[in-house]
């Protein structure tokens, strides 16, 4: 009786015809049986389905069978199908060096039925348990992927919807969030390599301030509408009020990192983006006063994006300005407001910043 096709795939490899007659007698009834006659042919049936096993002889002509496991050990198909080698070598020296090669058993010849049968069925145990460890460890690897992205999603998420949040106070925003988060991104990628920013630029940080930048403007929310609406000049009053957006936004992201078990980055970056993208690298912007170095490199990118955005976008007190005089302000505040490298990054980038000004363009955005 033949074994059904859902048994194991034995290949059996031996250049002697009896010994494979007597080979196939003993297994087919259990097992799928496949035979080849020499290495070469042994090689080119493993390609063209990879066993549950091979037995196979060390002594033929040509290619022996450590020629052929070191073949089966070098491609991915049958790296891991164990190999149990049937040789009439009796020497220790023999069977050490096939176990040094990866066979994972060797059996003297004669054969003895008994002793090969129990050999097959617990290297094929063993290699349903390792392949059930590896399926089970794929599918974890699966989840927790899927879970990460899922947790990516989610944060990226609520993200927008806390800076969506902010824009509903500021409807003449529109996709300003947009257009800054992807000026800094730039503006990011263009300095990691600048000897100053290499350091804190890494793929994650970058990442963490794409992420981080659309919080920049939370504190909004706590402004009166008739101060973040005015159609006109803000009074002195009303404009020290405006101002303290910026506290009211850093204030807001440390008590939700309060709530948390662990720090997580990406909050502490927008944390600060949102209190010091209003800092001047002079030391004359709001609202501590930090100048130069102080000031973090998150907040000193966020800083020129925000701007060059306000200045190319309509306001309700202001029309707005062509891309080219903006540019030229940013260009002429260099080491005044802005970090003097980082205005060389965006002149260098200011392609690219026009490109996701037009691409992110809101009704009324200068040409």
């Amino acid at each position: 009786m033949r074994a059904s096709s859902a048994a194991p795939t034995l290949l059996i490899v031996d250049d002697e015809p009896a010994n494979l007659q007597v080979l196939k007698h003993l297994l087919a009834p259990e097992y799928r049986v496949r035979a080849a006659n020499s290495g070469a042919n042994a090689l080119r049936a493993a390609r063209v389905e990879a066993p549950d096993l091979v037995l196979l002889d060390v002594m033929m002509p040509d290619m022996d069978g450590y020629a052929v496991l070191k073949q089966l050990r070098a491609e991915d198909a049958t790296r891991d199908v164990p190999v149990v080698f049937l040789t009439a070598l009796a020497d220790a020296g023999d069977e050490e060096f096939g176990l040094s090669l990866g066979a994972a058993d060797y059996i003297a010849k004669p054969i003895k039925p008994a002793v090969l049968l129990a050999r097959v069925r617990t290297q094929l145990q063993a290699k349903q348990g390792r392949d059930w460890l590896r399926d089970q460890n794929a599918a974890l690897e699966a989840e927790v992927k899927r879970r990460i992205a899922e947790n990516d999603l989610t944060q990226l998420v609520s993200i927008r919807a806390l800076a969506h949040l902010a824009e509903t106070r500021d409807p003449e925003t529109g996709n300003h969030i947009l257009r800054t988060q992807n000026y800094v991104r730039t503006l990011a990628l263009r300095l990691r390599g600048h000897g100053r920013f290499a350091a804190f630029l890494s793929e994650r940080n970058i990442d963490l301030l794409t992420r981080s930048a659309p919080l920049h403007d939370i504190g909004k929310v706590g402004i009166p509408d008739a101060i973040l609406q005015k159609p006109g000049k803000l009074t002195p009053e009303e404009w020290a009020i405006m101002k303290t957006h910026t506290k009211l936004g850093s204030d807001a992201i440390e008590r939700a990192e309060q709530d948390v078990a662990q720090p997580l980055a990406f909050l502490t970056l927008a944390k600060e983006i949102a209190r010091w993208h209003h800092e001047k690298w002079d030391g004359s912007g709001y609202p501590d006063g930090l100048a130069g170095e102080a000031i973090p490199i998150s907040a000193r990118l966020m800083a020129l994006a925000d701007v060059f955005d306000a200045m190319i976008s309509p306001r309700v007190y202001k029309p707005p300005m062509p891309f080219e005089q903006a540019r030229e302000h940013i260009a002429a505040e260099r080491g005044r407001h802005f970090d003097p490298d980082v205005v060389d990054a965006f002149l260098a980038a200011y392609d690219d910043f026009h490109a996701i000004a037009t691409r992110y363009r809101d009704a009324g955005l200068t040409a």
